[in-house]
């Protein structure tokens, strides 16, 4: 018990720290007063430019994989806990990565839509569905040219893509269902925009102003 606490706790701590916010802070910009709001690559790249976008994007993807790969086996290991119970606890560990990206402490657990995250958590627990899910984003911003549209399709993508793997391992599938409906739920704001024709398509400068609430 002491062992999956650690996990949860770092791995939420971890999730939770706001790349895209620091970044644009230390240009003395409040990101969440710019753009769309919210604090993740997509905005980042959108109000700070593509080498800060891209930068945001790498390591909140770094925070989902670390998370799996690194925080909870160093922790399980070094209580001695078995192999099952490692694998468990690994998806465990995704899920309060990205939760702590989604409801970051740092900032009245406001935060991220989790994307990002989520695919590098999933690096780390099933390569071939993140590959899979990233396809479904490339060909859906290049057929549409909204990021989020793309981002949307990528949910959908990995958790059917989970289930349909040989041999998928039904706590995953379920926790990557519960995740793609948060990721789409996240992304209300943007569907509103694409039902109103008012979403900002990708290589153009946003004008929506919509801070974070």
């Amino acid at each position: 018990m002491l062992a999956c606490i650690i996990v949860v706790v770092v791995a939420y701590l971890l999730g939770s720290i706001p790349t895209g916010f620091l970044a644009a802070r230390a240009k003395g910009i409040d990101i969440r007063a710019e753009g769309s709001g919210n604090i993740g690559a997509t905005n980042a790249m959108r109000v700070l430019g593509k080498p800060a976008g891209i930068t945001v994007l790498l390591v909140d993807a770094l925070k989902g994989y670390a998370a799996v790969a690194w925080v909870c086996p160093v922790v399980m290991n070094s209580f001695g806990r078995p192999a099952a119970e490692v694998e468990a606890l690994r998806i465990v560990a995704g899920i309060a990565a990205v939760l702590g990206h989604n409801f970051t402490c740092w900032l009245k657990f406001k935060g991220g839509k989790g994307i990002a995250t989520s695919a590098g958590a999933y690096l780390a627990l099933t390569p071939l569905a993140v590959g899979v899910a990233f396809a479904a984003f490339i060909l859906a911003v290049l057929l549409t040219r909204y990021v989020s549209v793309g981002s949307i399709a990528a949910a959908v993508a990995l958790a059917v893509t989970v289930w349909c793997l040989p041999g998928h391992n039904l706590f995953l599938g379920i926790v990557t269902t519960a995740l793609a409906a948060m990721a789409i739920y996240k992304h209300k704001s943007n569907i509103q925009r694409l039902i109103a024709g008012t979403e900002s398509r990708l290589g153009r400068k946003s004008k929506i102003q919509e801070p974070m609430k």
